[in-house]
């Protein structure tokens, strides 16, 4: 399977290095977000890499909704709890859990299929930042704090008309973000075409807190440090 580089398995546990769950940030999703750098202090895995090894595991239903409740450091062995038959968790030895997913509907086990809908849905989800966020932070005149950027992926819900589907495509409708104080929930609207036909629909949820009013200049140097970093990621990897 595509994701066999970006996780090691034993036992029927499973576990990332640093390096590992960054390169998939960076080369699958696109996502450059420090907090997912090898050398970062506040390092963690990404949330869609726990949710492509689950659905890689687990199958894709119908209905489906996905709750993150804790940040995976690399090195830990995680495995898959059954709770029931509609419902999974990502949990440690110790019984924490990571990210939950309870689903509804018939179960697709086409690996093509997943691994589809995978790379399509997280390269869309790692376009959060500066595609999505900065026009939203600058509409409601708030940014997230720009020397510490902290956004925590907090839901996703997924919902397929039919699974006998080849290549879903995820089609952006728009995103609104929603400021209380210092905190503010950010919610992604999309949906899964297949040629000029609509075959599902979808929302994410980022949660992010800590905000300031918001100040082009930080926002721009923001900008700038990632793309920067980005663009200095991938001269080593064609290096």
């Amino acid at each position: 399977m595509f994701l066999t580089p970006y996780f090691s398995t034993q036992d029927n546990q499973f576990q990332f290095t640093r390096e590992q769950a960054s390169h998939f940030a960076k080369k699958v999703a696109g996502d450059y977000n420090p907090i997912h750098d090898e050398d970062n202090k506040r390092f963690c895995v990404p949330g869609d890499l726990l949710f492509a090894v689950l659905l890689q595991k687990e199958g894709i239903s119908q209905k489906m909704r996905f709750d993150f409740s804790g940040m995976v450091n690399d090195g830990i062995a995680l495995s898959i709890e059954n709770k029931c038959e509609k419902e999974s968790s990502v949990v440690d030895a110790n019984g924490k859990e990571y990210l939950h997913m309870s689903r509804e509907g018939e179960t697709s086990h086409n690996a093509a299929f997943i691994e589809h809908v995978v790379t399509n849905y997280v390269q869309f989800s790692g376009m959060n930042f500066p595609h999505i966020m900065v026009p939203l932070m600058e509409e409601q005149q708030m940014m997230i704090n720009c020397q510490r950027p902290l956004v925590i992926y907090e839901s996703m819900e997924v919902e397929f008309d039919r699974l006998d589907l080849t290549h879903p495509e995820v089609d952006f409708l728009g995103a609104t973000f929603d400021v209380e104080g210092k905190r503010g929930v950010v919610t992604l609207n999309f949906a899964f075409k297949e040629g000029d036909e609509v075959v599902g629909k979808g929302v994410k949820r980022m949660v992010a807190s800590g905000l300031k009013p918001y100040d082009q200049e930080s926002v721009d140097d923001l900008v700038n440090r990632f793309n920067a970093r980005k663009d200095l990621f991938l001269a080593k990897v064609a290096a």
